[in-house]
């Protein structure tokens, strides 16, 4: 068994593809107060440098160019924002049940007024605002939807309050 080798690795970023960059980048500046850390910036498939030799490894070679620009939250986690000018456009159909990345989860102590400035922005909340233990601890949590279609998760507490026993408990 690893013991020091196996350490808790921290999250550092999460891509996501949008249908325009410009109007993302201004939701999730305006209604998550994320930071932008580089203003959109066009890509082109290119050979000449490490982003152009990465991109190709990455995407292969059936793209010529797309846009991308980095956010990052209060804590530090990277939003990393792509638009390909020939992709889909439209919201991505919700499979929670098959394999693959179902969901990311933000953290608002004031859960009911994000909602209201996601919805207000055009997005959509997807559920009530659900408690998770209704008589002992204060954590609420909510799916919704930005204006893209891409589903995520809300909670007012950390993961770990919400999650480890006698958080909050008397």
């Amino acid at each position: 068994m690893k013991t020091k080798e196996n350490y808790p690795k921290s999250f550092s970023h999460i891509g996501l593809t949008v249908p325009n960059i410009q109007e993302a980048v201004k939701f999730y500046s305006d209604v998550m107060g994320w930071y932008t850390i580089m203003k959109p910036s066009l890509v082109k498939k290119e050979s000449d440098t490490a982003i152009g030799m990465m991109c190709i490894d990455v995407f292969g070679e059936d793209w010529e160019t797309f846009e991308i620009a980095h956010m990052s939250t209060s804590d530090g986690t990277g939003i990393e924002l792509f638009c390909f000018p020939h992709g889909d456009k439209v919201a991505p159909e919700f499979k929670p049940f098959n394999t693959g990345l179902f969901h990311f989860c933000i953290q608002d102590p004031n859960i009911e007024d994000l909602i209201d400035s996601i919805v207000a922005h055009g997005g959509k909340q997807r559920m009530p605002i659900r408690e998770y233990y209704p008589k002992d601890k204060p954590f609420k949590m909510c799916y919704v939807e930005d204006p893209f279609g891409i589903v995520f998760e809300i909670y007012t507490h950390s993961y770990e309050l919400t999650y480890s026993s006698g958080a909050y408990s008397e």
